[in-house]
C-alpha cells in the first residue's frame, strides 16, 4: 500500500514538475546579470528596475487589465442570462442554441480573429478598445455559459417550484434564490474570461490597432527580436499577481462555505 502511494506521488511529482520547471527557470533568470547568455552571471535587480521604468510596457499593461476587466465583467453579466435561459425555460430552438455554444469553444482562434476582422470591416468598425472589447466579450461568453450552467443542472428544481408556491415570480427567484446559488460559478467564470482576455495573442491581432496597444501583441512583438531578460521580469511579475489572484478567491470562497 506505502509502495502504491510513493508511486502516485512520484508520478504526480513529475507531472508538476514538468509544468513549473520551466516557470522557475523563467524566475531565475529574471535576476540574472547578462542580457544574452543563459549562463549565471550573478544576481541583479537590474532588469526588474528597467521594467518598471518602461512607460511604453506599463501602457500596455494598463491597457490589457482594463480590457480584461471590461470584458469580464460584459461576458459574466450576458452568459449568466444566456445559461439561466437555457437552463430554465424550453423554447423552439433551445439544443440548437446550445450546441452553438460548444462549437464556438472548439473554434480556431484563428477562424475566430479572421471572421470578426471581416465583420468590423463590414461594418466600418475602427480597429482599437472596441473592437477588442467586442472580440473579447464573444470569445469569453461560452466559457461562461459552460462553467454557470454546469452549476444550475445541480440545482434541485424543487426549489424553484416552492419559491413559486410561495407567490415569487421569476424576477424573485432570480434575484433571490438563482444569484445567491450561483455567486461562486459566476466569480469562477469571471475569472476565467479575464484569464482569457488577458493572455490571447491570436484574436488580437487580428482586431487590435494602432492606437491601442495590449500587453500579449507587445511581448510577441519584443520576443520576436530575442527574449530579453525583461520579459523574463515582466512574467515573473505577471505569474506572481495570477498567483496571487488566485489565492484570494480561493480564500473568499472557503470563507463563503
Amino acid at each position: 500500500m506505502k509502495l502504491k502511494a510513493l508511486q502516485n506521488f512520484s508520478y504526480l511529482g513529475l507531472i508538476y514538475l514538468f509544468f513549473y520547471i520551466p516557470i522557475i527557470i523563467l524566475i531565475v533568470y529574471s535576476f540574472n546579470n547578462t542580457q544574452y547568455s543563459l549562463l549565471w552571471h550573478g544576481f541583479t535587480w537590474r532588469w526588474y528596475a528597467e521594467l518598471f521604468s518602461d512607460s511604453d510596457l506599463w501602457i500596455s499593461t494598463w491597457h490589457s487589465f482594463f480590457l480584461g476587466i471590461a470584458s469580464a465583467t460584459a461576458s459574466a453579466f450576458v452568459g449568466l442570462l444566456a445559461a439561466v435561459s437555457l437552463y430554465r425555460y424550453r423554447f423552439t430552438g433551445r439544443s440548437f442554441l446550445n450546441g452553438l455554444v460548444f462549437i464556438l469553444i472548439l473554434s480556431p482562434e484563428i477562424v475566430t480573429g479572421a471572421s470578426l476582422l471581416i465583420l468590423f470591416t463590414f461594418l466600418h468598425l475602427e480597429l482599437g478598445f472596441i473592437s477588442l472589447l467586442l472580440a473579447h466579450v464573444s470569445f469569453c461568453i461560452p466559457f461562461v455559459i459552460v462553467t454557470i450552467y454546469s452549476r444550475l443542472v445541480s440545482f434541485d428544481k424543487n426549489i424553484f417550484e416552492a419559491a413559486k408556491d410561495l407567490g415569487a415570480n421569476d424576477y424573485v427567484i432570480f434575484i433571490r434564490i438563482i444569484l445567491p446559488l450561483l455567486w461562486p460559478a459566476i466569480f469562477a467564470g469571471w475569472l476565467l474570461s479575464f484569464t482569457l482576455s488577458l493572455d490571447d495573442v491570436i484574436i488580437s491581432y487580428f482586431v487590435a490597432g494602432p492606437e491601442f496597444q495590449i500587453l500579449p501583441l507587445q511581448i510577441y512583438s519584443m520576443v520576436r527580436s530575442g527574449i530579453k531578460p525583461e520579459i523574463n521580469a515582466l512574467c515573473s511579475v505577471l505569474f506572481c499577481l495570477t498567483l496571487t489572484l488566485i489565492v484570494l478567491s480561493q480564500l473568499a470562497l472557503r470563507k463563503k462555505a
